[in-house]
């Protein structure tokens, strides 16, 4: 190696040797040293390890389907955590995105009208809104209490007529809770999945290191030998698991504690409109 190198040299101009004179070795010989050796590493990468004779492959693709089975099944739980997350993450965002719009409009509609009649006829084209399930809870149990007045036809204090009464508010206040349990439940669903993939797939990444690292010792072991070709792979596969661990469970976090936050919200507008209609039976039906 060394006499190539200093051939290389020589062939470069970069090694002068006068007749008797020792060996000169100018700044730009040892530049064009520097050059040789970076050649003969870009050369040499990717050659059998000197100890093994193996050839050393870190290609994350190709450690995955070289894999131990033990390994790659870790992977594979891993892969469908993740998948599932991400699925329920699109489509919560999907239903959150459409609940709030229509309860923005919901809201405007039933500030706006004079009869829980004309509210109740929007209702099915913003279903989507928790407030709705709310105001029909709270208007289907007004029409079994008010007296004098037609079913459907419960108003507010523009409509003329016979003043109707309540029996009891508290009934309404315990429909409205009710509702708002259900519509609670109904935004909170499949949430708690992604509480359990945060938990859960750091420690299943954490098992495929451990297995990973268990291999590389054994490889040691048996082959004698602590070079590169022997350690490698195992290691390379250890870190791949923690790797997927954190991937699945990163984006697990974050959109776990936003989806509580906006469930937390919802849950304010519900309390709000709750009271917004009890004030309104109370000042219009008693």
């Amino acid at each position: 190696m060394f006499d190539s190198v200093l051939g290389a040299c020589y062939s470069f101009g970069c090694l002068r040797c006068p007749s008797g004179a020792p060996h000169y070795v100018a700044e730009d010989c040892l530049r064009t040293l520097g050059y040789y050796a970076l050649a003969l590493y870009a050369q040499g990468a990717g050659q059998p390890d000197a100890g093994t004779g193996q050839q050393i492959d870190t290609d994350i693709v190709s450690l995955v389907t070289h894999a131990q089975p033990l390994v790659i099944a870790v992977l594979a739980i891993l892969l469908v955590f993740s998948a599932v997350s991400w699925a329920i993450v699109l489509a919560k965002v999907w239903q959150f995105g459409r609940a709030e719009r229509q309860s923005s409009s919901f809201v405007d509609v039933f500030r706006k009208s004079s009869k829980f009649s004309e509210v109740q006829a929007v209702c099915p084209t913003l279903a989507a809104s928790p407030l709705v399930g709310l105001f029909q809870s709270g208007y289907a149990e007004l029409n079994t209490q008010l007296r004098g007045t037609a079913a459907g036809e419960a108003a507010k204090p523009s409509n003329p007529g016979v003043r109707p009464t309540l029996k009891s508010l508290d009934a309404v206040d315990r429909a409205l809770l009710r509702a708002t349990t259900v519509e609670m439940m109904k935004l909170e669903r499949r949430v708690p999945f992604l509480a359990t993939t945060a938990s859960i797939t750091p420690f299943i990444g954490l098992f495929g290191t451990v297995w990973g690292i268990m291999s590389a010792f054994q490889g040691i072991g048996a082959a004698g030998s602590t070079s590169l070709g022997v350690v490698a792979p195992g290691i390379a596969e250890a870190l791949i698991a923690t790797a997927a661990g954190l991937f699945a469970a990163i984006p697990a976090v974050y959109f776990y504690n936003h989806f509580t936050h906006q469930v937390k919200k919802f849950g304010a507008e519900m309390d709000d409109f709750a009271l917004e209609f009890l004030n309104i039976s109370e000042r219009n039906f008693t």
